[in-house]
């Protein structure tokens, strides 16, 4: 009896996949749970809804029927409502990412971290389940927006295919930031620093880009910050992908040249970097 126990077959399929398939299901079941929590936090305050959406309208409409007559010019060709649109995307989306930021230093500062962390569930599940949300409040505002583009009369150029592909670009390039926004919110010391210490980042990446005008339009050194701005890339990979390019030419930069792959690898790059530095600070920060 002891020599047929020991002598079943310890193949490295048999004992470990269940054990694996349980553990993958726990941890999606984690991150399923505390996404929802997050858009539960959302339904029971609308005024953060009602303004996330309010402002890209505000965006579009200020940017388009007010500066867009000034910043068009007399060329002929340009349409700068059509140009005007890939960049308002990619700043709504970008700002959106904050949320990540300041939801992880408020729970940090109601110790709710640290509640997570008496829990059996993956530090990493918190942190997905967090971004999943930011996620999912980045698409209704880029359906709001797409909607009221369409209102004011934007259109895509490229076919339904190549609209998907440019909405799917922008919202990889949001996720992946979310993870940055999440590791300055479990930086800052309260949460009253997070939108100043955002701000500092996103002003210069959304501003310094070719979303509102033409790279060749600012000054020579901003000019080149501009051409090689991973958001100017992220931009001009959905005017690409939306056909909305009439009137301008790519500067000839590497980044402006290929775009949509400069926009995905630097996605890909911000995940596999900040990733792990948001598990591993997760694991380290505590409650204010």
């Amino acid at each position: 009896m002891t020599t047929q126990q020991t002598s079943t077959p310890a193949t490295a399929q048999g004992p470990f996949e269940p054990e694996v398939t349980g553990a993958f299901a726990t941890w999606m079941a984690d991150g399923w749970t505390v996404t929802w929590r997050n858009l539960n936090k959302v339904k029971r305050s609308p005024d953060m809804l009602i303004f996330a959406v309010l402002q890209p309208i505000m965006f579009v409409l200020l940017f388009s029927q007010v500066f867009g007559g000034a910043i068009g010019g007399d060329n002929p060709n340009f349409d700068y409502t059509d140009f005007l649109m890939a960049g308002i995307f990619a700043q709504t989306v970008v700002f959106g990412s904050t949320f990540s930021g300041a939801a992880m230093a408020q729970d940090l500062k109601e110790g709710i971290i640290d509640r997570f962390r008496t829990l059996p569930m993956s530090p990493s599940a918190v942190l997905v389940g967090r971004t999943n949300a930011d996620l999912a409040l980045n698409t209704i505002s880029m359906v709001i927006m797409i909607l009221t583009g369409l209102a004011i009369g934007w259109r895509f150029e490229n076919g339904v295919l190549s609209f998907l592909g440019g909405v799917a670009l922008l919202m990889l390039f949001s996720y992946s930031f979310s993870w940055v926004m999440a590791l300055l919110g479990m930086m800052v010391k309260t949460p009253e620093t997070i939108n100043n210490a955002s701000f500092m980042i996103l002003f210069p990446l959304t501003f310094i880009s070719n979303a509102f005008v033409p790279a060749e339009s600012l000054p020579k050194v901003f000019g080149i910050i501009a051409n090689w701005n991973p958001v100017s890339a992220l931009v001009q990979g959905a005017r690409e992908l939306f056909g909305n390019t009439g009137g301008t030419v790519a500067a000839d930069t590497w980044p402006m040249q290929n775009p949509v792959i400069t926009a995905i690898i630097g996605s890909v790059l911000m995940l596999l970097i900040f990733v792990p530095l948001c598990v591993k600070k997760f694991g380290n920060v505590s409650s204010r």
